[in-house]
């Protein structure tokens, strides 16, 4: 069984991203970055993601649309989603919440929250 947390990490601003992925791949974790949510979806069936960090507002397919392809693509496996964005209004937690998103983050984050929390992911995977 793999241990290794599978991360997919999908943001236009290759800086965040990078930035991003970088850390995740220090805490251990096994990365994989996109900057399209068409990029994103041409990997799910290689990189079998078991937890997604998306950008909400991309250019050609947000991160609304890609919460829902990555949903129907996981036939009902639960995989958490983590909304990264500069919405952080009540109205943008709602829609995320609607679109099957568990976290809602806003820009700028602490990068070190976002490690904790995926962590938490696999001490609650270890348990189920």
């Amino acid at each position: 069984m793999d241990t290794v947390l599978r991360v997919l990490c999908v943001d236009d601003n290759r800086d965040a991203a990078d930035s991003l992925s970088a850390l995740l791949t220090i805490a251990g974790f096994t990365v994989h970055t996109c900057y399209s949510g068409h990029a994103a979806i041409a990997v799910l069936d290689e990189f079998c993601p078991e937890v997604c960090i998306l950008d909400l507002m991309m250019p050609g397919m947000d991160g609304l649309e890609l919460s829902r392809r990555i949903r129907a693509w996981s036939a009902g496996r639960h995989i958490p989603l983590v909304a990264v964005t500069a919405l952080s209004d009540e109205a943008a937690r709602r829609t995320t919440s609607q679109h099957g998103f568990d976290l809602h983050l806003t820009k700028p984050f602490d990068p070190d929250q976002l490690a904790a929390l995926v962590v938490d992911i696999v001490i609650l995977r270890g348990c189920s």
